[in-house]
């Protein structure tokens, strides 16, 4: 029987720490060939686009589905569909936007947890956005976070997330008016911006004392959210889907320009097994395009949280089977 679990059921019921840990457990998972990600199917219907992504975890015993649309001027929605993958049964639909910019945020805390910082750190954000926020709370949940600076365009949005996150993780964040100065001198940088672009919103210049760069805004193959001298510089380029070297323009761009060899890539998978180390000094890069996989890992243990309680609208007949051709039946598409 599939539950059916909604934005508000979903609010509050996973942490910033407990998402950091379900993704590393599911990156093992995927270390070990025990997963399957598809790459993102993508269409655009002329008044918007529509994204589908695909993961199993065979040691979970999860499938999950994600698909998103965006309607020109409207926004976008999520929805996650979990099975489980023993007999195929629908388990859950799940509302996939709190469950993406958790997970989101979550992926930049697993890479930070390996790139570890002595001493407080300051925190360069552009965007401010949902992502935006939750990319702070996960650097704020793995380092000893002392200030933050972030740029977004719009003076009031930025004006409005440095007072609504200094409130939230009780430091000092404040809103600067470029993202050159949001980057410069901070330990750690984070891009969660919402341009459509292939003129970077970020340079490598400015990342005079940069350690640890996330790079999670941009997910399409035509726009570049960081300049190429980002890689460049790069000791080490890591990647939450080998996919992402098709999936991100600057990635692409990076490729084309001969400064990302694969010597000096790695997946998240192999930093979490420990099969390639993050250097010990330098700029390291993370560019994340996102994956089922992690909306898996989430979406399942909200689904073991909150499956079982009573009152969840449901419906036994959805995704019904209909037996294969070798069980006196047949199959149409």
């Amino acid at each position: 029987m599939a539950v059916m679990l909604g934005f508000n059921a979903l609010r509050g019921v996973l942490g910033m720490r407990e998402a950091i840990d379900l993704l590393e457990g599911v990156l093992a998972h995927e270390a070990a060939g025990r997963t399957v990600v598809s790459p993102k199917f993508n269409t655009d219907f002329g008044t918007g686009s529509l994204r589908m992504l695909f993961a199993a975890d065979h040691a979970a015993g999860y499938a999950a589905t994600k698909a998103y649309h965006s309607i020109q001027g409207v926004g976008v929605r999520y929805v996650i569909s979990l099975y489980r993958l023993a007999d195929g049964e629908l388990l859950a639909l799940l509302d996939g936007r709190l469950i993406t910019d958790l997970r989101t945020g979550a992926a930049s805390g697993v890479i930070a947890r390996k790139v570890p910082l002595a001493g407080p750190v300051a925190v360069g954000v552009i965007g401010s956005g949902n992502q935006a926020r939750t990319q702070l709370e996960s650097l704020a949940a793995v380092y000893r976070v002392e200030s933050a600076a972030v740029y977004s365009p719009t003076a009031a949005k930025r004006q409005a997330y440095a007072r609504e996150m200094s409130a939230q993780l009780g430091i000092t964040v404040t809103a600067v008016d470029s993202a050159e100065a949001a980057a410069r001198g901070r330990e750690v940088v984070a891009t969660a911006s919402s341009s459509r672009s292939s003129e970077p919103v970020l340079r490598g210049e400015w990342l005079d004392r940069c350690r640890l760069l996330c790079a999670v805004g941009n997910t399409r193959p035509q726009f570049a959210e960081v300049d190429v001298r980002c890689f460049r510089d790069a000791r080490l380029v890591v990647v939450d889907s080998p996919h992402a070297i098709e999936e991100a323009g600057e990635l692409r761009q990076a490729v084309a320009g001969g400064v990302l060899p694969e010597a000096k890539r790695a997946t998240l998978s192999q930093i979490v097994s420990g099969a390639i180390a993050v250097p010990r000094a330098g700029l390291t890069v993370f560019k994340s395009v996102g994956t089922a996989l992690q909306d898996l890992a989430l979406a399942a243990r909200c689904f073991e949280l909150l499956g079982a309680r009573s009152g969840l609208p449901a419906a036994p007949d959805l995704a019904s089977l209909r037996e294969s051709a070798g069980a006196g039946g047949g199959t149409r598409s």
